[in-house]
Parts: C-alpha cells; structure tokens; sequence
C-alpha cells in the first residue's frame, strides 16, 4: 500500500511541530518563506468579504482533480498590483502545471474577469478544460455566467485556505520572480505578460519529471486527437 501524505498535514508538522534553527530551515524551503502560517479570516463565522451566491464547493469536485488522475482541472487567482489598483489573473492546469497569465490592468471587476478567463480558456482544446478552482473573490461573483459562457464548472476554495489551490499558490510565487510586489499591471504590456507565461511553460519542472509543461499538455492534446 502506497502511503500518501496531505499538504495540509506537512504544513502543519513544519509551523507547529520544529523548533529554533529545524523550523528555519523548513520554513526556508517553502516557495513562499511566511514565517507562520496565514489564518483564516473570518468574522461571526463567516467569510468578512461577503458570500457570493450559488457557489459550488470544493468539497463538490469530481474525485479525479484531487488524485490528478485526469488533465482540464484548473485552479485560479488573481495577483494584485501597486495599491491594488491593477491585477494579473493567473490560471494553472493541475496536472500539467500549464499556465496561463491574463492581463486585467484596472479592469479586476467581475464582469472583466468573466469575459477575460472566458476568452483565454476558449483558446485551449475543450478536452483539458473541464473545472476552476477559485478563492472567494468577488471577481468571480459572475461564475454561473461564466460556467454559461463556457461550459467549464467553478468550485470555490474555503475562506482562508490558500493550500486548496497549492498548485496555484506555487506557480503565482514563480509569477513573482518576474512582477514583484508594486508591478503596476496597467504599464506592463499584453506582449510581456505573455513573454512570461511562454517562459513559464517552457520551464522544466521537478514534479513532471524535469518535463516542460508545453510538452506535458501538447502530448496529451496529442493523445486526443
């Protein structure tokens, strides 16, 4: 029997369980390096942004994104800018790790998300888009539009838990290394985001196996068609 260890559960061996110079170490090896670990805000119980309406859980997925054991399972964010007043939304397929960044600019309401993450998503093959995980943000408060629109389900993460979108965590901390904290995303042009975005796919990963995502999703296009 293969044991199989949660995120959830190494998290909390690493900010709870070490001490002095052991829990330095561990903490350094993070792609994020917090040095504890984010609580969940919360006020009366409930999420202090407000509910958006008829939203599908996380606990609601199909079985297969949680094992991997099917490509089209997107996770999805968005990264501020300078005051908050820009953003980059940023997409990543599970299983593959594909990304694709989207210039928002000033334009991070709702209605501008839904139309941008339909427009890029509707450029990829339909067999690798099937559902996005997302936070609680208002910018997704038009997802039933969007599933619509795309045919693509979106499931919401729980209030204050950014490990159920550990994938996209991770890939948003390789976002960094390009757009540092106080980028404004209004003076960054649509050539250079998609510049990064094409670097980031080209990018050989640990966990494919020292693979690039390009070729991890054009072999499974590929294999489709």
């Amino acid at each position: 029997m293969t044991m199989r260890i949660s995120h959830e559960t190494i998290y909390r061996y690493i900010y709870v369980l070490p001490r002095g110079s052991l829990k330095k170490a561990l903490i350094k090896a993070l792609r994020q390096e917090r040095a504890c670990r984010r609580k969940q805000k919360r006020g009366n119980g409930e999420e202090t942004r407000g509910k958006i309406a008829d939203m599908l859980s996380i606990e609601e997925r199909p079985a297969e994104v949680a094992d991997r054991s099917v490509p089209g399972h997107w996770e999805g964010d968005l990264i501020m800018g300078k005051y908050k007043r820009t953003a980059l939304g940023t997409l990543v397929e599970r299983t593959t790790r594909y990304t694709v960044l989207v210039p928002l600019g000033k334009n991070k309401d709702a209605v501008s998300v839904r139309k941008a993450y339909a427009q890029e998503l509707g450029n990829l093959p339909k067999e690798i888009v099937k559902t996005l995980t997302y936070d609680q943000g208002k910018e997704m408060s038009e997802h039933k539009r969007f599933t619509i629109d795309t045919g693509i389900q979106v499931h919401f993460a729980h209030p204050g838990s950014p490990w159920e979108r550990g994938t996209n965590e991770n890939t948003n901390g390789l976002i960094r290394q390009y757009f540092p904290k106080g980028t404004e995303f209004d003076k960054v042009s649509v050539q250079e985001i998609k510049r990064v975005q094409r670097e980031l796919n080209d990018r050989p990963r640990a966990v494919l196996h020292c693979k690039k995502p390009d070729e991890v999703i054009n072999q499974l296009v590929a294999l489709k068609v």
